[in-house]
């Protein structure tokens, strides 16, 4: 298979919402104010393009927070901001009037719990409304140039892997962030998800 449906793809990109918005009442209550967190849009993708699409969107350098999940699917879920973003957010969920160049020591650990928040989030509003369950490795947080990335991923690819590209809006303290969380799949992986996505369609019409 090549991608989803319409169909398919606007329930998938409805359960992440879900997900988005218990990720953004997690993070209210660390900041200390209003978290908007939205997921716009969702492209299904091959590994090899995921260059032109993600990429080539960002600056220089990447702050990534990566999980793998296992369960009826298995996945690697891995959430992208631009560095100077992540800064930007880590002040933020600091409640901190530091310079963003203070805060290095604390942006591995804020960056972790960001991740592990909006992942989780999202991952069990999905196990949530397909009635699944799935477990999770522990966040792992590095900064990598779009290069690097690019290889990681192409290292990933046994020829029948797929991507799913969530392209995420966060809004903290006024300061409104774009980010992208990917999910690579194999296409077993892929097609056993749009097994349970089709299940829960026919269970709500």
């Amino acid at each position: 298979m090549s991608a989803l449906t319409d169909i398919e793809i606007d329930a998938l990109t409805e359960i992440f919402n879900v997900g988005a918005g218990r990720a953004a009442l997690s993070l209210s209550e660390i900041v200390g104010d209003e978290v908007q967190l939205s997921v716009p849009a969702l492209d299904v993708l091959r590994t090899r393009e995921i260059d032109e699409h993600v990429l080539a969107l960002a600056s220089a350098r990447f702050a990534a927070v990566s999980q793998i999940f296992d369960g009826p699917f298995d996945a690697e879920a891995v959430l992208l901001f631009a560095e100077a973003h992540a800064l930007e957010v880590v002040r933020d969920m600091m409640g901190s009037q530091m310079a963003l160049e203070d805060l290095a020591e604390f942006e591995q650990e804020a960056m972790c719990e960001l991740g592990n928040i909006i992942l989780n989030a999202c991952l069990s509003a999905m196990a949530d409304m397909l009635g699944i369950t799935l477990n999770s490795s522990l966040p792992e947080y590095r900064v990598s140039s779009p290069q690097e990335i690019s290889m990681r991923l192409a290292a990933d690819e046994s020829g029948d892997t797929y991507v799913l590209v969530l392209h995420i809006d966060l809004l903290i303290e006024k300061h409104h962030t774009s980010g992208h969380l990917i999910f690579l799949l194999s296409s077993t992986s892929l097609n056993k998800l749009v097994t349970h996505i089709q299940r829960y369609l026919n269970g709500i019409s």
